[in-house]
């Protein structure tokens, strides 16, 4: 008699009934406590309720046929995929409610090619766009990116690959400035480049700052990935005769370039919606400026900024269309790092492996050259 199959998922059909019970329970029992009993209000206070109920129901249903171990692990699962659906959801509203507020703009043609040069708060959406804070913002992280990624890369390598009371400094240093408060970047840019260095309000200045919110983020990030990499992998590097340099430029970098890339969007994801560095740094200008070493120079967030405060709907609209601008350059920004470093070492590309044939054709061909042809050892035979 062939033995039956036992059931390996994780997500039992009892389980998913129990849930579904206690959350119309918990709903049916939190409505009415807000509505007919307690004078409460306000949707937060109902969702919290709701899911305290919901808890509280679905332990009591798993305790029925389950012991204290099942119902524990249950709940603790239950409140797992709670947080993350909450948090999913708060996303998806953020998201949702800036685009729906600046969907009025966001419809029209303009908005994607034309500045505000010459549109003043009461023209209509159909004039006036914010390109000229989407080419500020490109330029701006472009040149952040620039000086962050090298640099942020160097030091990161340096601290896991160094050893020493100087390492831990740097990195004890780098973990403070994690912390640093944006304004505080602005204001160091701000008193160093434009006012000692007497350089003028622009976007290459914006970008300084922005540089030193991202840089400490990046090294952070980046220092764990590196960290990561076995060891036996940079041995055998070391034990064939490579150098420690060509040890991580060959192997180390190659393997960490997934979780490098990540490094580089956290470090990003934090640089490019920043406003207070750009407000003083940056300056503000409502027309085009694709020079970011001279003139005012304005961005996505702080043209954000700058428009959601106007007491004018058709100005509250662009804002919240520039926000809306921002969060698709920020997705976009993702998925071209993902493209470019979500594959591993040993994952090739067809250019990739004809590369390496033809590599390997040559190394073989350099080979044959080098061996001197073997003389074949003549054989003769001994006569008696």
């Amino acid at each position: 008699m062939p033995e039956p199959r036992r059931n390996t998922a994780t997500l039992r059909q009892e389980d998913v009934l129990s849930a579904l019970g206690a959350a119309v329970a918990a709903f049916c029992l939190t409505a009415l406590v807000f509505y007919w009993i307690a004078p409460f209000t306000g949707v937060l206070g109902f969702m919290v309720c709701w899911f305290l109920a919901f808890l509280g129901l679905f332990a009591a249903l798993v305790w029925l046929d389950r012991d204290g171990p099942a119902v524990r692990d249950r709940l603790v699962s239950v409140v797992v995929h709670g947080i993350a659906i909450l948090l999913l959801s708060a996303l998806v509203f953020v998201v949702g409610f800036t685009i729906m507020r600046g969907f009025a703009a966001l419809v029209h043609p303009n908005f994607y090619v034309e500045d505000l040069g010459v549109t003043g708060p009461l023209d209509p959406l159909s004039e006036g766009g914010a390109v000229h804070a989407l080419i500020g913002s490109l330029e701006q992280i472009g040149l952040a990116l620039l000086i962050t990624i090298p640099t942020g890369m160097l030091c990161a390598v340096f601290l896991a690959e160094m050893r020493g009371p100087f390492p831990r400094l740097v990195r004890t240093v780098v973990e403070a400035m994690t912390a640093l408060p944006s304004i505080v970047a602005g204001l160091f840019i701000y008193a160093t480049v434009l006012l000692m260095l007497h350089f003028e309000q622009s976007g290459l200045a914006a970008s300084l700052a922005i540089g030193v919110m991202m840089l400490p983020i990046m090294v952070r990030a980046a220092d764990v990935v590196l960290r990561l990499v076995p060891g036996n992998l940079k041995e055998a590097s070391l034990a064939l005769g490579a150098s420690r340099w060509r040890t991580a430029w060959h192997v180390i970098l190659p393997t960490a370039r997934p979780g490098l890339a990540t490094a580089v969007i956290l470090g990003t994801a934090r640089g490019i919606g920043e406003t207070s560095p750009v407000l003083l740094t940056a300056g503000f200008n409502k027309a085009i400026n694709a020079d970011a070493f001279h003139d005012p120079q304005v961005s996505l967030p702080l043209a954000t900024f700058m428009l959601i405060k106007s007491p004018q709907s058709s100005m509250v609209a662009r804002g919240f269309g520039t926000a809306a601008l921002l969060l698709l350059l920020v997705l976009l920004l993702f998925l071209i790092a993902r493209l470019i470093g979500g594959r591993g070492p040993q994952d090739l590309t067809a250019r990739q492996r004809r590369a390496r044939a033809r590599a390997s054709a040559r190394d073989l061909a350099r080979y044959q050259r080098r061996t001197p042809p073997t003389t074949p050892i003549a054989v003769t035979e001994e006569v008696q």
